[in-house]
């Protein structure tokens, strides 16, 4: 039982009926190393309203090839465990934006199970997303995640039996992460999505009744977005944004042109429009 609720679960409680929340996904040190804090005051200050912070890893297990490319980058621009609690601690002398780290098993287990929680109950973080410690595995660091009050999120997928789902959400803390399509993360073409998740939720909200629900992978659009949260809480889009920065990196005024994106991301071309015009 986690001893105190983290701000993750508030965001939740708070969140009105119909609000969908956003989180976005970006690689601890992708760009560069002193853009990441810059960043992510940013998106929270256009709309987003929680953070999954990748720990950049060599091997990857679930990442397509952008998340893969920002990972890389940010491992030549030399990100190191210490250095990613290092800009959680930077985020939260100015925001209390919920945060998650994202990542794989691999560099925890080298870092020191316990030491990392420790760290990231100290530095601010909220909660952990492992995908290759599924709930079968995660022993490995469930018992000290809820000692440093860490949401552990697990994940759902359109090829999830229903026992399954019932087992991921009964161990999940913060929400269950719905992976919208089968296969690595990124953006996906056409209404692939759409097409993709509509039986699948069905069976989510059938399924999975304790925690809050978000869908990701493959959205790259507030229209996207739209359409296949309607029936959850919120949504998650990575490889989308990541895009984004990849393309206008390093000219004058990228950030700008990021923070764009993200407030369409959550209120559409048109509610930008507004907010430009006032």
């Amino acid at each position: 039982m986690i001893k105190e609720k983290t701000r993750i679960q508030t965001l939740f409680e708070n969140k009105g009926d119909s609000e969908k929340v956003m989180s976005l996904f970006i690689s601890a040190g992708y760009p560069d190393l002193d853009s990441t804090v810059d960043l992510i005051l940013g998106f929270e200050k256009n709309g987003a309203d929680l953070i999954e912070l990748g720990m950049p890893f060599s091997d990857p297990l679930a990442d397509g090839p952008t998340i893969q490319y920002a990972s890389n980058t940010a491992i030549k621009n030399g990100i190191t465990m210490d250095k990613i609690f290092g800009m959680v601690r930077e985020i939260r002398k100015s925001s209390e934006i919920p945060l998650i780290l994202m990542g794989y098993i691999n560099p925890i287990l080298k870092y020191g199970v316990d030491r990392f929680c420790e760290q990231a109950e100290k530095n601010g973080v909220d909660g952990l997303i492992i995908p290759d410690a599924p709930v079968e595995e995660s022993s490995i660091i469930s018992k000290k995640a809820e000692q440093h009050n860490l949401n552990l999120i697990f994940l759902v997928a359109p090829n999830s039996s229903n026992e399954r789902m019932q087992v991921v959400d009964q161990h999940s803390n913060g929400f269950v992460y719905c992976v919208s399509v089968t296969g690595v993360t990124g953006a996906r073409q056409g209404d692939e999505v759409a097409k993709s998740v509509e039986k699948f939720i069905h069976r989510v909200k059938t399924n999975v009744t304790k925690n809050p629900k978000l869908v990701g992978f493959g959205i790259k659009s507030y229209e996207d977005a739209q359409i296949i949260s309607k029936e959850v809480d919120g949504f998650i889009v990575g490889s989308a944004l990541i895009d984004t920065i990849k393309k206008v990196y390093p000219e004058e005024g990228w950030k700008d042109n990021v923070f764009s994106f993200v407030r369409r991301l959550k209120y559409g071309k048109t509610e930008s429009q507004k907010e430009r015009s006032l």
